[in-house]
């Protein structure tokens, strides 16, 4: 990760860090358990079925993971192909490898990356790239952030899909529970989505993309986004 001189970018940076600090290698072997039996369907309401969905509509024969988490929603996806190519992108080497493990019936990349910055891949190579549950995680408004769908873009081919999900704070329902683990997981650095809404996220996608399609579900964001052919 580049290191900047200023104040404000050097907290960034820890900010990022600290986002993805939490993957430990004991936290990934509950990390399924945790996230899509617990948090996702119970404080959340998206049911793990909506990501798994969104996964067997997107994925392409040359796929990009950017924030790979536990590799569970590629793990059980259904890719056009059965021999896709797949490169993983995380900051988190724990992260990196678990998922790379997971999937190792399949051709596998890892590389290490801050979603904030130029991605380490070839440019227009990719027919998907996902970015699930990430954005909630990295630092700042999604106009700030943002930036994470210019990089994602440039890796995709003319005419290929990026798509994924984050969890939003104002813009869409949110319930008590919900609100006091947003408010648990904000402080204690694993969630950045105090000021993410749901117009933002919309405005996001245009700006980026050609077209895309907006979903709620509960109170996550779930985008598919096409670059222009």
């Amino acid at each position: 990760m580049t290191t900047s001189g200023t104040n404000h970018d050097k907290r960034l940076d820890q900010a990022v860090i600290d986002g993805q600090a939490a993957y430990s290698k004991q936290a990934l072997n509950l990390y399924d358990l945790a996230v899509y039996r617990g948090t996702a369907p119970f404080f959340w309401r998206c049911p793990p079925a909506v990501s798994r969905k969104l996964y067997d509509q997107s994925v392409g024969a040359r796929h990009l993971e950017i924030g790979v988490g536990s590799g569970y929603l590629l793990d059980h996806a259904r890719f056009p192909v059965p021999d896709p190519r797949i490169t993983l992108a995380d900051l988190n080497p724990n992260s990196l490898a678990h998922t790379a493990d997971r999937l190792r019936r399949y051709q596998v990349t890892t590389v290490r990356a801050n979603v904030l910055e130029p991605l380490p891949v070839p440019e227009k190579s990719f027919d998907s790239v996902g970015m699930s549950y990430l954005l909630h995680c990295v630092p700042g408004s999604l106009p700030e952030k943002g930036i994470a769908f210019s990089h994602a873009a440039a890796a995709v081919r003319p005419g290929g899909i990026v798509f994924g999900a984050t969890v939003l704070s104002a813009g869409v329902p949110v319930t008590f529970a919900a609100r006091q683990m947003m408010w648990f997981l904000n402080r204690t650095g694993v969630f950045h989505n105090e000021r993410d809404n749901l117009n933002d996220l919309r405005d996001q996608l245009d700006k980026h993309f050609e077209r895309h399609e907006l979903t709620v579900s509960g109170c996550v964001g779930v985008f598919r986004a096409w670059t222009a052919s």
